[in-house]
């Protein structure tokens, strides 16, 4: 088992985490959020990887094979469904903010503030 994936994976979300904390603006704000979300894409597959396994098809190898566990491959799949599904929403959200109050900086958005 390698500590490589997990330190990328730390790498990448503190590296996100500074974009969206220090951005003063919305699409930057989001792209940044898509680049925390990444890095949860390698610690599911360095979780699900094994050194010298086989792909999760058992009808061609033996029971006493090693295989990679194909759970993690599908909630990896299904966490980068989420996070396009997400992109969009907020990358929407974004352009609707921009029509209306002209721009895409939270401290112009008036309305919004609490």
């Amino acid at each position: 088992m390698s500590f490589l994936p997990y330190a990328i994976a730390a790498w990448l979300f503190v590296i996100g985490l500074f974009g969206i904390v220090r951005s003063r603006n919305l699409v930057i704000t989001i792209a940044s959020l898509s680049v925390v979300q990444s890095s949860t894409y390698l610690v599911l597959l360095g979780v699900g990887y094994r050194t010298g396994a086989q792909a999760p098809i058992l009808a061609d190898i033996p029971q006493v094979a090693r295989t990679v566990d194909p759970v993690v491959h599908a909630l990896a799949l299904v966490d980068v469904v989420v996070e396009a599904t997400l992109f969009a929403l907020l990358l929407a959200l974004a352009v609707q903010g921009h029509k209306r109050y002209g721009s895409v900086d939270p401290d112009e958005m008036r309305i919004m503030r609490g």
